[in-house]
């Protein structure tokens, strides 16, 4: 035993393959050996969902100390499955012994007794459990003559497909609807071989959180209709990036190649989003490739910005709640250093219905607006929009900033004032606009988005800015430059937080950059095709 130094008492402690780990009281083996970096397979097991034991892939000989043996080490007459087991003090664990792996090749014979083993055109492929455990713990021969049991493809919801065929019935699914949405839609139909998953009648696999079925689906028997067959995962790189839709600042990851984005993926963060994203953050990010988007900049659009905003007598900025910290810090920087008293407001928050929590605690925000408290933190005192649109009249020289991801409310701005519009998508100012600036997407651009919560997180670029297209900051500077004859300077947002915190905006310093998520090079030999 070891001792805690917050506690008098001494830590428990269990050997794990021949490793000796600390633990807290109340923690299975699984979850000891999962916090020590220890493997062991599992399928049914998950952090966030009820413990059911019913995989069996996690098997494993255990020997405890025997208070009626002198407390001499003895072996637990079977093998125990190390999700459900409590860690005891003590207790010596051996997960490749000959009994653990004879279960572990046992259980993944007859996993893929009736599987399909259709890899090569599985969009799991790459990613899948079974996949890896095959090869690691598998025995690479398929003794069992008999003819496979099949099950059809069907159509459970309006984004989620499940492939039967693939199903290993871990029910991780089943008990994700019980008891993280609380809606049950999922259930299990039929018994022993010919048991499978199903949606109850009449009911379909809908509500907000449904495509996360497909994220902890250990195998490839859900998929996802809006990535099925468009990319395989492998060629994917992975970004940590933060929700751009919402005031949630729920953990995403962009997944994209070759300049294009092909899916977001939840990122864990236990004291924001859990394990979990909406639907709306897992599909809201079209707008980056619409047909709508504006990329291309007249030339010298730039210059001729620079030189109306010095002729300005008296500026308006309004600063859409969309943009990041260090864009709107950049913008504001901007304008005031050209007219102090310049009259500068946040764009429209747009709040869709009431806050939605479901038994887990995972929240949907109603309010659909990534960074509201951002840009008030870093430009300080500004008019809301309401009261902004108040005093427009005062302004000749206005400069807008839109970045939704869909049709907003615009502002009326009258003909007698020069406008430079710096946005993404048609709207209706962009035919009015004086001067269009493309904007970047929030994936094209590094930076930092305050949520709900008041909690900064930042999140990386993904992929390049299209076209002319650059982040709001960039161009702030870009003018900036021009107004000095200066030569411009790139755009580093985190150069730019330290210039805020230097300032005095508080809690840019303390900002940290997300864990890398890139994935895991794999130990297979690749070779040249």
């Amino acid at each position: 035993m070891r001792v805690n130094c917050y506690n008098t008492r001494p830590m428990p402690t269990i050997t794990i393959d021949g490793k000796p780990l600390d633990f807290e009281q109340g923690q299975s083996i699984l979850e000891v050996a999962n916090d020590s970096g220890i493997a062991i397979p599992h399928y049914c097991y998950h952090p966030s969902l009820s413990v059911v034991a019913s995989c069996r892939i996690c098997l494993a000989e255990v020997w405890a100390p025997n208070p009626r043996n002198d407390n001499k080490l003895e072996p637990m007459p079977k093998l125990l499955p190390t999700c459900q087991t409590p860690a005891g003090d003590g207790q010596v664990v051996y997960t490749s012994s000959p009994k653990a792996t004879a279960n572990q090749k046992a259980v993944m014979e007859f996993l893929l007794t009736n599987h399909p083993i259709d890899c090569p055109v599985c969009d799991q492929a790459g990613e899948c459990d079974l996949q890896d455990y095959a090869y690691e713990y598998g025995r690479g021969e398929r003794r069992c003559d008999t003819e496979k049991i099949t099950q059809s493809k069907k159509d459970v919801g309006d984004k989620v497909m499940l492939y039967g065929d693939r199903c290993i019935m871990c029910t991780r699914c089943v008990r994700f609807t019980q008891e993280i949405t609380g809606t049950s839609e999922l259930y299990i139909n039929g018994r022993g071989a010919v048991e499978e998953i199903d949606v109850f009648p009449g009911e379909g696999l809908n509500n907000e959180l449904s495509g996360n079925v497909v994220d902890i689906c250990p195998v490839g028997a859900f998929l996802d209709k809006d990535f099925m067959f468009q990319q395989r995962v492998w060629f994917l790189n992975k970004v940590p990036s933060v929700d751009p839709l919402t005031a949630s600042g729920d953990n995403i990851g962009i997944e994209h190649t070759e300049g294009k984005i092909y899916r977001i993926k939840p990122r864990e963060n236990q004291q924001i989003n859990q394990f979990w994203i909406t639907d709306e953050v897992r599909y809201g990010w079209k707008f980056v490739h619409d047909e709508n988007r504006v990329t291309e900049m007249c030339e010298d659009a730039e210059l001729i910005a620079a030189d109306k905003l010095q002729q300005a007598s008296k500026i308006a900025l309004l600063v859409s709640p969309m943009i990041s910290c260090e864009d709107a810090w950049c913008l504001g920087q901007l304008v005031r250093s050209l007219d102090e008293k310049a009259i500068i407001g946040i764009g429209p928050v747009k709040v869709v219905g009431d806050d939605k929590t479901f038994p887990s605690g995972f929240t949907v925000r109603a309010e659909k607006a990534p960074n509201a408290r951002g840009v008030q933190r870093a430009l300080g005192e500004v008019l809301s929009y309401e009261e902004w649109k108040q005093q427009l009249s005062n302004a000749d020289t206005v400069v807008v900033t839109g970045s939704y991801p869909e049709a907003w409310d615009t502002p009326e701005i009258g003909e007698d004032k020069t406008l430079v519009l710096i946005d993404t998508l048609q709207n209706a100012l962009t035919e009015r606009a004086d001067i269009f600036l493309p904007a970047a997407t929030w994936a094209e651009k590094a930076g930092t988005f305050e949520n709900c919560n008041n909690v900064l997180q930042t999140f990386e670029r993904a992929i390049q800015p299209l076209g002319d297209s650059q982040p709001e900051g960039q161009i702030a500077m870009n003018l900036q430059a021009l107004v000095d004859d200066m030569e411009a300077t790139i755009f580093n947002a985190a150069t730019i937080r330290r210039r805020m915190a230097d300032a005095g905006v508080a809690g840019m310093r303390e900002v940290e950059l997300p864990k890398n998520t890139n994935r895991v090079e794999t130990d297979m030999p690749l070779s040249e095709v």
